[in-house]
């Protein structure tokens, strides 16, 4: 089977790490580490030892820890859009398209045979638990003006184009599936460790059968469709 690659933005790595054997290692090992050690855990020396390399040929990649996060983030969104064009190329019926959206950020994570290089059930886990941190900072503003969170803001910028399809009256549709998606990420993360602030129950529910079911009520009954 093929493989592909998604195109990223240059100002989120010194050297593309898809280019070349250990750019794809370091992701790699990264995506694995920061999800058994937590981002706060997880540092370039440990990430070198893993991959038998040096911390300096990791920072010939990315610049520190935080601006390696943000890139896997951005390439999971990039990968659901993708996953979304996919999914919707042959309907014409917004509401479908809308569904399936909502389903495929929704959905249990399953690994990507077009991308075999990612793990993406455990960069889902990353998502859920770290990715607020890739924004939550005092430079927020100049990532932003580097393009850092372009993959998120398309990703939304899709699904709230679906939502002008079904109802065009709707001032909203930005500001609903951006705060969606994160609350969908939330629930989850509550559902695992605050259970007292969601109704999933991680003991009876399929929590990801819950979420996208939490999602779809919330964004169809808000526009009224």
């Amino acid at each position: 089977m093929a493989t592909l690659q998604l195109l990223m933005s240059e100002n989120l790595f010194l050297r593309d790490p898809q280019d070349t054997d250990l750019g794809r290692k370091i992701v790699q090992e990264s995506i694995k580490m920061i999800d058994e050690l937590g981002f706060e855990g997880f540092t370039f020396k440990k990430l070198a030892t893993r991959i038998d390399s040096t911390e300096a040929s990791i920072y010939r990649y990315f610049e520190n820890k935080h601006r390696l996060l943000v890139y896997m983030i951005a390439w999971y969104w990039n990968w659901l859009e993708y996953k979304i064009d996919f999914g919707t190329q042959n309907i014409t019926d917004p509401k479908k398209k809308l569904e399936i959206a909502l389903g495929i950020v929704s959905e249990k994570k399953a690994t990507d045979p077009f991308f075999p290089q990612i793990d993406e059930e455990a960069l889902y886990r990353i998502v859920i638990a770290e990715s607020d941190k890739t924004y939550l900072t005092k430079q927020v503003d100049e990532d932003n003006k580097e393009g850092l969170f372009r993959g998120f803001k398309s990703l939304c910028k899709k699904i709230a184009s679906f939502i002008h399809e079904i109802n065009p009256e709707f001032r909203f549709a930005h500001s609903l599936i951006s705060t969606a998606l994160q609350a969908g990420h939330q629930q989850l993360f509550y559902a695992q460790h605050l259970p007292s602030l969601t109704d999933f129950d991680k003991h009876k529910d399929d929590l990801h059968e819950k979420n996208m079911e939490f999602l779809k009520t919330v964004v169809f009954n808000t526009i009224k469709h």
